[in-house]
């Protein structure tokens, strides 16, 4: 997988190298718009970077209210963090960066890893299961070069 992220970066570069410092921040961040764009798809359909389904939530009694309705569907997972406000990215002429900063970034980790946390501030720690929130996968790679070159063409 490195490799292929070395060869990726190595063909970008030399296309990128042509450019103005200020052209090249520009076609970076329209290519991380555009990569966020897909990770974020892929969040909400609920898969990692290699195509799994994510691991089911564990069932909570709480959701049952009054006379065993139930007070939430199935939502799915991470509707929220998928979102531009908290899946950030920055782009630099050298460098694109896709992620969670700030306090999302450790609940991210937690799910991405499969670490054990808090369930509540003052509830029982749990082990999560390993939920890959962001990664590449040969169609992202692919994503990236057309992305690419689609922005240079419009230079």
């Amino acid at each position: 997988m490195t490799d292929n992220l070395h060869s990726l970066e190595a063909w970008a570069g030399a296309l990128l190298a042509r450019l103005q410092p200020a052209q090249r921040r520009a076609i970076n961040h329209k290519v991380a718009i555009d990569l966020r764009r897909s990770q974020a798809q892929r969040i909400a359909a609920q898969q990692g970077p290699d195509g799994a389904s994510y691991a089911a939530r564990k069932p909570r009694k709480e959701w049952h209210g009054k006379a065993g309705r139930i007070k939430r569907k199935k939502a799915a997972m991470f509707n929220k963090i998928r979102t531009a406000t908290y899946l950030k990215i920055r782009a630099a002429p050298g460098e694109i960066t896709i992620g969670f900063f700030g306090r999302v970034a450790r609940i991210a980790r937690v799910h991405q890893d499969g670490l054990p946390d808090q369930v509540s501030k003052t509830g029982p720690r749990y082990k999560y299961p390993a939920r890959p929130l962001l990664g590449f996968s040969e169609s992202d790679r692919a994503f990236i070069r057309e992305s690419l070159l689609r922005h240079m063409e419009s230079i």
